[in-house]
C-alpha cells in the first residue's frame, strides 16, 4: 500500500497541448502546470476561436481552433483533456492514435470497456495513459497510510469516505446525462479510488444505492458498501444535494484516523490529521502540498521514462470496472463483484 510520490520536473519540459476550456482546467489544472517547470502549456484548443485565443493568452500558450487541428501539432507531446466525461473516450483515443500522450480528467471513461480498448491502445502505441485523480499526489495520503503501517490505529476494522456539495447550477453539464453527468461519475469517483487505495487489491461491491432527479434524470446521491481482499469494509456516500464534505475516517482496533478536505485541497492549505485513541486524542498539522502540480510533474516523469506507466493504466481500467459494479448493483438492488 503506497501513495503516489511527488516528482518535481527536469530537463525540457514536456509540451502540453489542451483539449477543452473547462472549468477545472482553468481554475486548477492550467495555473497547476504553470508553477511546475516539468511542462509547458503549449496550446489550448478549443471548438469557439475566441474562447481558446483567450484562455491560451493566459499562459502564453499557442489558441487552436478546433481539437483536430492540435492534434495534427507535431511540436505537441502529449494532451490534456478536460472536456465532458462523454467525450473524454473518443477524444482520448484519436490523441492515442496520434501518438501523443495522454492525461484524461476524472472521469476518463464512461464505461469499463472505453477504459479497457484505451489502455490497449496506450500499450500498443508505447504511449502514456493517466487518469487525473489529482488527489493521490498529495502528501497528505501518504502520511496516513504511513500512520496506518506503523499501527497507530491497530489493525484496520472499516474505512468510511464521503464527497458531497449543494445542488449544481441547472445548466452545469454535471446536470446533463448525454455528457456523462452524474453524482456516481463526478463527486463518487473519489471515494471509490480512495477505497482501492487504502485496501488495496481487488475491491468488490456488496450493495449500492444511486436516487435520480426527476427532471435530469442524472443520479444525484448515492452509497455503495465495499469490501477489499482482507475483509475490511467501505461505506462511501456522494452526491449533489449534500451539505459540503470531502473527507474520510479509518476505524482500527485501538482508534481511528479523520481527514478533513481530503479531496480537494488547495496548494496553500495544511492539513489537519486527526488520530483518535481511547486515552488520548492527537493532531498533526501538515505541510500543504500541491496536488495539481504533483500530478503534472509525475505525468511528464512517467513520458520521460522515469517509471513504468502500466500501473497507471490498469488502475484506469480498475476505476472504471468499480463504477459499472457499482452502477449495476444500485440498478439491481444487489451487490457484485467488480
Amino acid at each position: 500500500m503506497s501513495a503516489q510520490p511527488v516528482v518535481t520536473g527536469g530537463g525540457t519540459p514536456l509540451r502540453i497541448g489542451v483539449l477543452g476550456c473547462g472549468g477545472i482546467a482553468m481554475r486548477r489544472m492550467l495555473p497547476a502546470m504553470a508553477r511546475t517547470s516539468a511542462v509547458e502549456v503549449a496550446a489550448v484548443a478549443s471548438r469557439d476561436k475566441e474562447r481558446a485565443e483567450a484562455a491560451a493568452s493566459r499562459f502564453g500558450a499557442d489558441p487552436v481552433h478546433g481539437y483536430e487541428a492540435l492534434l495534427e501539432r507535431d511540436d505537441i507531446d502529449a494532451v490534456y483533456v478536460p472536456l465532458p466525461p462523454a467525450l473524454h473516450a473518443p477524444w482520448t483515443a484519436r490523441a492515442l492514435k496520434a501518438g501523443k500522450h495522454a492525461l484524461v480528467e476524472k472521469p476518463m471513461v464512461t464505461g469499463a470497456q472505453e477504459a479497457r480498448d484505451l489502455a490497449a491502445l496506450a500499450e500498443e502505441g508505447r504511449l502514456v495513459l493517466m487518469e487525473s485523480f489529482m488527489f493521490l499526489h498529495h502528501a497528505q495520503h501518504a502520511t496516513v497510510i504511513a500512520c496506518l503501517e506503523h499501527g497507530d490505529i491497530g489493525e484496520l476494522r472499516g474505512l468510511t469516505a464521503e464527497f458531497g456539495f449543494p445542488p449544481l447550477p441547472s445548466q452545469d453539464i454535471r446536470n446533463r446525462p448525454e455528457l456523462g453527468g452524474g453524482a456516481l461519475l463526478d463527486a463518487g469517483a473519489y471515494p471509490l479510488r480512495l477505497t482501492q487505495l487504502l485496501l488495496g487489491g481487488t475491491v468488490s461491491v456488496l450493495g449500492a444505492t444511486l436516487t435520480a432527479d426527476g427532471t435530469t434524470g442524472v443520479d444525484v446521491i448515492g452509497d455503495a458498501l465495499l469490501r477489499g481482499d482482507t475483509g475490511v469494509a467501505s461505506h462511501v456516500a456522494f452526491g449533489f444535494r449534500h451539505a459540503y464534505r470531502s473527507a474520510y475516517t479509518l476505524w482500527g482496533s485501538t482508534g481511528r484516523i479523520v481527514l478533513d478536505r481530503a479531496f480537494t485541497p488547495p496548494p496553500e492549505h495544511r492539513p489537519v490529521l486527526r488520530i483518535e485513541r481511547q486515552d488520548r486524542v492527537e493532531e498533526l498539522t501538515l505541510p500543504p502540498d500541491d496536488q495539481f502540480a504533483n500530478i503534472s510533474a509525475r505525468f511528464a516523469a512517467l513520458v520521460r521514462g522515469e517509471g513504468d506507466p502500466a500501473p497507471e493504466r490498469a488502475a484506469a481500467v480498475r476505476q472504471a470496472e468499480l463504477v459499472d459494479a457499482v452502477h449495476d448493483a444500485a440498478r439491481r438492488g444487489t451487490g457484485s463483484p467488480p
